[in-house]
């Protein structure tokens, strides 16, 4: 069993979660930290873990289940906080965790990580957890994570409204938005060169579709399948698009699947964090106007999508109209994870008049913004208007005025327009 201090890698780069993670040590048992496969946990966690088990170890794998079956507490032995990695292979030490944390009653004893939630079904746990186990979701890396956003304007510091905005520049031209999109935020891809970083994603959608799937529960998913829902959710990404539209999609080459189906494939995708719906908000207005309640399609990294289609940067540039969609699933991506520190959320508004706002972002202490994200300059007066169209229909008396109103572009220049309206590059910005 490794009970050693674990090693911190110097390539590491800093991210958004290592801070909240050691807040959440301070006032938690244990931290639970989720998310996609290969987007960083391990790597993250071992930065302040003093101990760990590594339960997929091969080398160890055996023992790891002997010893859970006959003593669990034996793998929870080490200096803390004590890092029990892919915890989800052996269930029964959730169970364990919890237990030991109420024998202990210390702060900053366990981080757990997991690829993959569990169904209820799959494994028997006395206790949930709540009250000792705090959870973290944890996403690939931003663009200024990575080093790709100039990071001159915070998103924190436009809703405290003490940013100014003055003329950034963005480092990031059309051109390189679409290697992005296609490399990912993928912390291995980022030590590479170019051409073999872009082989990532297609290695994680391979591994994804071949592997993990199956792995996730007891029924056999086939491959075909899989790799037909997911095109069908790349092609439908950034949209409001059904259920049913996606399974009619699937059903062009696949006439066997069914409702059913389709909803236990989807909910292997999410229990393994590959895709990541957008909610509707739905807020109180001034006028008796319908609201549409559909989820916006999306993934936890653009480039599954890229690679799923098979796109590389150069293909891409030539759809315009399918690069505005993966886009904005790049531009929710970075919103989520620089609103994490704020505890936000992100969301989308379109009504029954088709006034929309691509992304909302909410605060848990109810402060708002509304984006619209515009690849180029052309579109930018357009969005613009919409967004004070949407500010004057929200009932503000119930649930105030907008914290501001911006433009997400892959354009150059950040700016503040005279009607207020804030223009900023995603290349610009940061938490």
């Amino acid at each position: 069993m490794q009970r050693h201090n674990t090693n911190t890698d110097m390539r590491y780069l800093k991210r958004i979660v290592d801070t909240l993670l050691e807040k959440k040590l301070r006032s938690s048992d244990a931290v639970l930290v989720e998310g996609p496969k290969w987007c960083g946990k391990t790597s993250t966690c071992a930065q302040i873990a003093k101990s760990a088990i590594y339960v997929q170890d091969p080398d160890r794998r055996a023992s790891y289940r002997q010893m859970a079956d006959a003593k669990p507490s034996l793998l929870l032995q080490g200096d803390t906080p004590h890092l029990i990695d892919e915890w989800q292979t052996l269930p029964i030490l959730w169970d364990a965790v919890r237990y030991e944390a109420d024998k202990r009653q210390e702060m900053n004893q366990f981080i757990l990580t997991g690829s993959a939630t569990p169904l209820d079904n799959d494994i028997e746990m006395e206790h949930t957890g709540l009250g000792r186990i705090a959870r973290l979701r944890m996403y690939t890396m931003s663009l200024w994570e990575s080093g790709d956003s100039a990071g001159k304007v915070s998103l924190q510091a436009l809703f405290d409204r003490t940013q100014t905005i003055e003329m950034y520049e963005s480092p990031l031209s059309i051109e390189k938005l679409a290697y992005l999109m296609c490399r990912g935020g993928w912390p291995g891809s980022l030590q590479l060169e170019k051409e073999d970083a872009l082989e990532v994603a297609y290695n994680y959608v391979d591994e994804l579709i071949n592997v993990d799937v199956n792995r996730v529960d007891q029924s056999e998913k086939n491959p075909d399948r899989v790799r037909s829902i997911l095109r069908s959710y790349a092609r439908n990404i950034s949209t409001m698009t059904s259920a049913t539209t996606i399974m009619q999609d699937v059903q062009a080459n696949d006439i066997s699947i069914t409702d059913k189906t389709l909803t236990n494939y989807l909910t292997a995708l999410r229990r393994l964090f590959v895709i990541d719906d957008v909610k509707a908000w739905q807020p109180s207005l001034r006028s008796k106007t319908g609201i549409r309640t559909s989820d916006k399609r999306h993934f936890t990294d653009t480039s599954i999508a890229t690679a799923v289609l098979q796109l590389t940067p150069q293909s891409l540039l030539s759809d315009f109209n399918l690069f505005g969609f993966l886009f904005e699933d790049l531009c929710v991506r970075d919103l989520r994870i620089y609103l994490q520190p704020i505890r936000g959320s992100v969301f989308h508004y379109h009504d029954n008049n088709n006034l929309e706002s691509d992304i909302i972002l909410r605060l848990q202490d109810g402060r708002w913004a509304a984006v619209e994200v515009k690849t180029g300059s052309k579109e930018i007066e357009e969005a613009a208007d919409n967004l004070l169209k949407l500010k004057e229909k929200i009932d503000t008396s119930k649930v105030g005025e907008p914290a501001f109103l911006m433009v997400l572009t892959g354009g150059q220049f950040a700016y503040r327009r005279s009607d207020g309206v804030y223009v900023i590059p995603l290349g610009c910005l940061k938490q």
